[in-house]
């Protein structure tokens, strides 16, 4: 049997390894499913209730209440299946990018046009 080497460890991240993806099983399933207009449109009615139908445990709920994509990431979340998401309230990947460094949205596109030049 071939010994396991762990993953190399990146500050501030998470690898989406099989353990995580377990623990986002119900989350990812339910962020999936806001590819239908119909879902996400009973999700917004009654977010607690579609949270619910899911399964979701009290970290990834809290997660989603708070929309906090970090929080959602390391509650097991798959940043494809989030971006579905997010996108219901409006968020686009640089406000993605702003939680995970701690910038404001306009400090983070700052950031990335003098990174351009």
């Amino acid at each position: 049997m071939a010994s396991k080497t762990p993953l190399p460890q990146i500050p501030g991240t998470n690898p989406f390894d099989g353990e995580y993806a377990k623990r986002g099983y119900a989350l990812n399933k339910m962020c999936f499913s806001f590819n239908s207009a119909e879902n996400r449109a009973e999700f917004l009615k009654d977010e607690e209730a579609y949270m619910r139908k899911y399964g979701l445990t009290e970290p990834q709920a809290a997660a989603i209440r708070a929309k906090n994509v970090l929080q959602l990431l390391d509650a097991g979340g798959n940043a494809y299946y989030l971006a579905k998401f997010a996108g219901i309230f409006g968020l686009d990947m640089q406000d993605i990018g702003a939680q995970q460094t701690g910038m404001t949205k306009d400090e983070f596109k700052a950031k990335l046009v003098a990174a351009g030049k």
